[in-house]
């Protein structure tokens, strides 16, 4: 337990360090068998990024240096418990541990309110906030008909 509270500790730092570069407070890690193998801040500012969360560049770095999309057998350590789009991210990496220490109140409190998100998720597309439109196009089936025909595909 002394490890994984020294790998919070780091992600709390990458945290604070994200703030004095002009990033959000958030900081994650991503461990596998013992060694860290990749670190990240929130950098949503700096690259005027929406998605550049701590964690999902923390998910795309350790994918780099594994050269894999599947991070089974990983483990994220991060500042702040994964927003909607940081869960999702961990769930499709493969990743089934996850150590955080602030929570989602305690986010919110600092004007990160993800607790709509989360709401939303509930809701049928048509009774969102943002409005969802299904167009039906013949060729969208066929898409996925060749995907499931395919030999040589890498399922995710």
């Amino acid at each position: 337990m002394d490890n994984v509270r020294t790998l919070i500790r780091r992600t709390v730092e990458l945290a604070k360090e994200s703030i004095r570069n002009g990033g959000g407070p958030f900081g994650a890690l991503i461990v596998k068998d013992g060694l860290i193998i990749s670190e990240a801040c929130n950098s949503v500012i700096p690259l005027n990024d929406p998605t550049a969360h701590a964690e999902i560049l923390a998910i795309r770095k350790a994918s780099a240096s594994l050269g894999s999309h599947d991070l089974r057998g990983c483990i994220l350590f991060t500042s702040c418990e994964p927003c909607p789009m940081c869960l999702g991210a961990v769930y499709w990496s493969g990743i089934r541990t996850v150590y955080y220490s602030s929570d989602r109140d305690a986010a919110a409190r600092a004007g990160f309110a993800d607790a709509n998100i989360y709401a939303e998720l509930l809701l049928k597309p048509a009774e969102r906030t943002v409005a969802f439109f299904q167009i039906d196009d013949p060729e969208a089936a066929e898409v996925f008909q060749n995907w499931s025909q395919l030999d040589n595909k890498t399922p995710y």
